[in-house]
């Protein structure tokens, strides 16, 4: 059965790329562009998992995810980002991603970690 993903990314071109591959697989996915407003829709809405960019506008990936784990929002997340260092991986997940997937990244890949 599929599920209900929040995808938070600013490069539309990406996001729609994500967006139609995740809705081929039966997804329903809600968008948003930036940080603020993908708090806003992870803390208002229930989703199964959440995709979301490290570097986004108005309130970064990171500051995001802190809230969230802050606000005891126990959705799944996993970050996308260009930023591929060992130790940006450490950041991102000890701010509380459970998963960090660098950009550019397969379709298949993402798809089984949503799974």
């Amino acid at each position: 059965m599929a599920g209900r993903i929040l995808l938070v990314e600013d490069d539309p071109q990406i996001a729609d790329y994500i967006m139609s591959g995740l809705a081929e697989e039966g997804f329903t996915v809600d968008r948003a562009g930036n940080g603020r407003d993908g708090l806003f829709l992870a803390t208002d809405s229930q989703f199964d998992v959440i995709v979301l960019d490290r570097m986004l506008p108005g309130m970064d990936g990171l500051a995001l995810l802190k809230a969230l784990r802050a606000a005891e929002v126990a959705t799944p997340v996993i970050l996308l980002s260009a930023l591929g260092s060992t130790d940006d991986r450490i950041a991102g997940l000890t701010a509380g991603a459970d998963d960090y997937l660098t950009k550019p990244f397969s379709f298949g890949e993402l798809l089984a970690r949503v799974h």
